[in-house]
Parts: structure tokens; sequence; C-alpha cells
């Protein structure tokens, strides 16, 4: 199976949950690129500094296609990520479709996310091979 996207993003305080969930995407091929982050600030700089790449060189392969986000997270939680993600300029906004990825079961995180028209699926932890090739997105 080829890759479908070429690259995707995790986001995750937790480093062990983060080299599983690399781990799980590496062996399901499903893309070219992981790029990891174990906060949210670092993500969206990452993101910003990918487009001003991408936009230079004429090539958005830097710049993620899925997000996967945890909600539960210091500093910057997934939905204050998801706060200055809306800030971000349209390019990155059209161009990265965002997972939460989560242990959270809380009807109102889930209902909390729906709210974000970048958030396209909200999967339970652990990420699975099954769950990957069951995205629609």
């Amino acid at each position: 199976m080829s890759a479908k996207y070429n690259a995707v993003m995790l986001i995750d305080d937790n480093e062990i949950d983060n080299l599983i969930n690399q781990k799980i995407i590496e062996s399901s091929t499903i893309s070219n690129h992981i790029f990891t982050h174990t906060g949210g600030k670092s993500a969206i700089e990452f993101l910003k500094n990918a487009e001003k790449i991408a936009v230079a060189a004429g090539n958005q392969s830097l710049m993620p296609e899925i997000i996967f986000l945890d909600i539960d997270m210091p500093l910057m939680d997934g939905f204050q990520f998801l706060d200055e993600f809306e800030n971000l300029s349209e390019n990155i906004r059209t161009h990265c479709k965002i997972v939460m990825l989560t242990s959270s079961i809380n009807s109102r995180d889930m209902k909390k996310a729906k709210r974000y028209t970048n958030v396209k699926e909200y999967l339970n932890k652990p990420l699975t091979k099954e769950s990957l090739k069951a995205l629609s997105i």
C-alpha cells in the first residue's frame, strides 16, 4: 500500500504515546513523513515555518495533511491549539485536517471538538491500524 498522505503530525505531551502512534503510522504506511510535537506552541510555530518554506519552494510536502491532536496537555491544551490554529493562514487551515486523538471520553469534549470546522474526526486512544484505515478524510 502506498502512502495516502505525504505528511502527518502528532501533537501529544506524552512522548510514549507519540512514539507508539508514530510506530503504528509507520507500520501502516499511510504517510511518508511524521512530525511529532509534545506541545501545541511548538506545533503552531512548526506550521508557520513549514508554510514559509512551502511557499518559497512551491512545495507543500512539509505541511501535514493530518494533525492528530490530544486534548489534555499542559501549557496549551488541544482546544487552545485549535483556537490558535484558526488564526493561521487560510493555506494552512485548508491543507491540514485535524483528528482529535484523545483518552477523553467526556461528551462535552466531543461536542466542543465538533464546533471547530477543521476537526474532521474524534478518535479515542490508542491509535490502531484499523482506525487509520477507517479515516474518512
